[in-house]
C-alpha cells in the first residue's frame, strides 16, 4: 500500500552533519553503511535485543527445533507437551506463567535457591501442581534425534522434555550508539516516554532497543505511532 522502500545494508556509523546543522532548526545526520553513505533530518532506531545464550552443546543446533527464547511467541507449539524454562527473573515468571495454562508439565531450572522476580507471582506459580521447579541446578547439554529436542541433561540428572525455553535475559542492540546516545546502566536506549525521542534531537528509539518495561509487538508498534506523531508535529 505504501511504496516505501526496504534497503538492506548494515549501518556503520551516525555522525551530525555540521555543514546542514548549524543551518537547521534541528539536527541534520550522516549514515554510513557498508554500501552507502545517507543524509538525513530524523533516524528511529528499532535494532530489538538479543536473547542472551547458555553457551553449552545443543543450544544452537536446536534453536527453532525444540529451544527458544519467547514463550509468548512459540509456547502453542508445546500444548499439553513437557517443557522446560530456565531462569529466575520477571521474564521467566512470565514464561512460567503461560506455559502452566498450555503445556502438560513445565519444569523450572534455578541456579540458585530462589527466584529474583515479584514475590506475588511466585506465589501463585507455587501453587500450580504441574509446575516442578528445580533449585541449585545448571544446564549442561541439550540432546535430541537430530530433528527436535528430546532431552536436557543437567547437574541434577536427566529430563525428557518435547522444548526449552530460556529466559535468563537480552542484550539490547544498541553498541552502535553507545557514544552518541544516552544509554541506562542495561545498555538501554535512554527515551522521551511521551516521543520516543533520545537525548539527541531527531533521534528517536522504539521496541525493544529502548528503556521499557514491557517487550511485545504491541508496544513497539506504539512507540513508533508516537516517535512518528512527533517528527510530524516538527514540521509544522
Amino acid at each position: 500500500m505504501f511504496e516505501i522502500p526496504v534497503i538492506t545494508e548494515e549501518v556503520k556509523s551516525i555522525e551530525k552533519n555540521d555543514q546542514f546543522t548549524n543551518l537547521e532548526k534541528n539536527n541534520i545526520f550522516n549514515i554510513k553503511t557498508n554500501k552507502n553513505e545517507y543524509i538525513t533530518r530524523n533516524i528511529i532506531i528499532a535494532t530489538g535485543t538479543n536473547p542472551k545464550k547458555l553457551g553449552i552443546p545443543g543450544e544452537i543446533e536446536y534453536s527453532g527445533k525444540g529451544v527458544s527464547y519467547c514463550a509468548t511467541c512459540d509456547g502453542m507449539l508445546y500444548k499439553k507437551r513437557d517443557v522446560a524454562v530456565i531462569g529466575g527473573g520477571n521474564t521467566a515468571l512470565e514464561s512460567i506463567t503461560l506455559l502452566s495454562e498450555i503445556c502438560n508439565n513445565v519444569y523450572v531450572f534455578l541456579r540458585g535457591d530462589k527466584f529474583r522476580g515479584e514475590q506475588i507471582v511466585v506465589d501463585k506459580i507455587m501453587q500450580k501442581e504441574n509446575v516442578h521447579i528445580i533449585y541449585n541446578t545448571t544446564l549442561k547439554e541439550i540432546k535430541g534425534n537430530n530433528e527436535f529436542v528430546t532431552e536436557i541433561e543437567t547437574t541434577n540428572g536427566n529430563y525428557n522434555v518435547d522444548g526449552i525455553f530460556i529466559t535468563i535475559g537480552t542484550d539490547p542492540n544498541s553498541k552502535l550508539f553507545a557514544n552518541i546516545l544516552e544509554l541506562n546502566k542495561l545498555n538501554e536506549i535512554v527515551t522521551n516516554k511521551d516521543t520516543m525521542e533520545t537525548s539527541v534531537n531527531n533521534i528517536y528509539a522504539i521496541g525493544d532497543v529502548r528503556d521499557t518495561k514491557i517487550r511485545q509487538i504491541l508496544t513497539g508498534m506504539s512507540d513508533a505511532i508516537y516517535a512518528i506523531h512527533d517528527i510530524l508535529s516538527k514540521k509544522h
